[in-house]
């Protein structure tokens, strides 16, 4: 996992509900925990575009639901700077659903964009990505 160039705003903290991008079989997912993040005491972890969660599936197909499932944040509503000085924001928050800690996707296929900034930091996620905003 490498480390991002831009200043990412984490604006999905634990327990937010976001839409899975991807043909694993999820379709709702809520954030447990945030892989990698050191916080304050006190404040609650969240998270940005690129970083890796752990979410349990609440809607989806039944052999997905009830269990708890690696994924990556690829899109975000609240806008975030890149280094050129541009701002990018997105429609919705999705994340893709991941097989394993390394990066590798459990889908095929994603609907909608996917971040720059994602491709960067998960080279696997960006070979089975068509549009990259």
């Amino acid at each position: 996992m490498k480390s991002v160039k831009s200043r990412i705003t984490r604006s999905l903290p634990i327990g937010a509900w976001i839409n899975s991008c991807d043909n694993s079989g999820a379709k709702i997912l809520k954030i447990v925990s945030v892989k990698g993040h050191k916080t304050s005491k006190g404040r609650m972890p969240s998270a940005g575009v690129g970083d890796m969660v752990m979410a349990a599936v609440k809607k989806g197909k039944l052999e997905m639901r009830k269990t708890v499932v690696p994924a990556v944040i690829v899109r975000q509503r609240k806008e975030y700077r890149r280094p050129d000085g541009t701002r990018i924001k997105f429609e919705d928050n999705a994340a893709v659903v991941l097989k394993d800690e390394k990066g590798n996707p459990k889908g095929t296929i994603f609907k909608g964009a996917i971040a720059k900034e994602v491709t960067e930091r998960w080279p696997a996620v960006a070979k089975v990505a068509s549009i990259i905003a």
